[in-house]
């Protein structure tokens, strides 16, 4: 008889969902995890005769998923929640987010903010997010100590802030940041200029060259609101996504957030251009942005990952929430019950938003070889019984209350349901504070 292999952890668990290949169910299997990376994934009768290891975990009434990655948000804000609801995208961020920033944002603000994002992505499975926000190298710092894989937004925007005096000076310091980190295992980065209506053609032009140069995705808000785009025409004589082609920014490394407003000839550019879009329907919903046409985008074949936007104007950051309400937005616009199936639900979730990102070969899907990033969702509760289908639960029935574990590069960040890098009370104590100094 051979001699056992050695392992970091041995998880067992009632059903694998490796996202990839696709539609595949593991029934009674278990993920071997050696150095943060998965080993294998093979029935737990096998696991037990093959491996050994000191860190054995059986979760018996548990599905395992790829750890989920919300594909647009800004973690800081999570300081803002609720401050400004039922309004307009626009009079919501002119007359209250943007005066409220200027006033309040700083280093602490951002750390504070994002520790607090952190410990609530954590908690509803998110292992990955991507970011916009300012003082990114604070929030860099934030995802380090924490644990998470973050892909930190270099933001650029035309108007000053105490991040940043102008297009330059964002440029210079997240490139400089960028540099600094550019072989952190947790981290990755994005150029991020904040949407058409708020960066010039001369930074768009910078941004492009960038990005070609280093091969980085870029993060834009894009066709959000019909004002937005009548802005446009009446600024530039075309539509945001024309202007965009015709500064050379449309490609595979583009990420354009929401996506509302398209026409079939947008939709078939995106295609040919094979950018990825980033769906945050909550968000459309609250701000009464519209509801994208999702299930014809990923009809056409168009990368679409999830994202929960910001606390304040989402107000959770939770992916199950927006997995669900993206597949019944996609089956009651299109008429089609079949039309984002569950399955393709949890790839928007997993691994679309890795792909986006460029980090699919990391992370995005369970599979040996790849990073251990990942989720385990509790079944054994009264909400989730019975189970005909592990995978239509995870979309339709389960929400984040139900994630027990998480682990980011094969270490243990939630602990059945309990934070392990992050003090929850004192987070709770800082956000109290901080609304106080907003109140005043």
């Amino acid at each position: 008889m051979l001699d056992s292999l050695t392992a970091d952890t041995i998880i067992e668990a009632r059903w694998i969902i490796p996202v990839e290949p696709e539609k595949t169910i593991l029934s009674d299997h278990a993920i071997v995890i050696n150095h943060g990376v998965i080993q294998a994934i093979l029935p737990i009768s096998q696991a037990r005769s093959q491996f050994i290891s000191h860190n054995h975990i059986a979760l018996n009434h548990h599905a395992i998923i790829p750890g989920l990655i919300n594909l647009h948000t800004h973690a800081a804000m999570t300081l803002m929640r609720g401050l400004a609801d039922d309004l307009p995208l626009m009079e919501w961020l002119k007359y209250h987010i943007w005066p409220v920033e200027t006033r309040y944002v700083s280093a602490d603000f951002v750390l504070d903010g994002t520790l607090l994002a952190c410990a609530e992505m954590l908690k509803g499975g998110v292992t990955c997010f991507n970011d916009m926000y300012f003082f990114p190298e604070v929030t860099a710092k934030a995802v380090i100590e924490c644990g998470m894989r973050a892909a930190i937004g270099l933001i650029v925007i035309d108007f000053p802030s105490a991040y940043a005096n102008d297009t330059d000076d964002y440029l210079f310091k997240g490139l400089s940041l960028r540099d600094c980190y550019s072989q952190h295992p947790q981290l990755s980065f994005c150029l991020a200029p904040h949407a058409p209506y708020s960066v010039s053609d001369k930074a768009l032009t910078k941004i492009v060259t960038y990005a070609e140069q280093l091969d980085s995705p870029v993060h834009i808000h894009l066709h959000e609101t019909h004002d937005e785009i009548c802005s446009s025409l009446d600024t530039y004589g075309v539509r945001p996504i024309e202007r965009l082609r015709q500064l050379g920014m449309l490609g595979p490394n583009l990420i354009a957030v929401h996506m509302v407003h398209l026409t079939k000839e947008e939709g078939n550019l995106l295609k040919e251009q094979n950018c990825s879009i980033a769906h945050c329907p909550s968000s459309n919903l609250k701000l009464a942005s519209g509801i994208a046409r999702i299930a014809e985008l990923v009809a056409l074949g168009i990368n679409v990952g999830i994202g929960t936007d910001s606390a304040a104007s989402n107000n959770r950051l939770d992916m199950f929430e927006e997995m669900r309400l993206a597949a019944l937005l996609a089956k009651a616009q299109s008429g089609q019950a079949d039309a984002l199936s569950a399955h393709q639900a949890l790839r928007l979730a997993t691994l679309n938003g890795a792909i986006a990102l460029g980090i699919d070969k990391i992370t995005g899907s369970l599979a040996i070889g790849k990073a251990a990033d990942i989720t385990a969702v509790d079944f054994s509760t009264l909400a989730l019984s019975p189970c005909f289908n592990p995978v239509s639960h995870l979309v339709y029935a389960a929400s984040r209350e139900h994630v027990s574990h998480v682990w980011v590069r094969g270490k243990l960040l939630l602990d059945d349901r309990e934070l392990v890098t992050l003090n929850e009370r004192e987070l709770i104590n800082r956000a109290t504070q901080w609304q106080r100094r907003l109140n005043s």
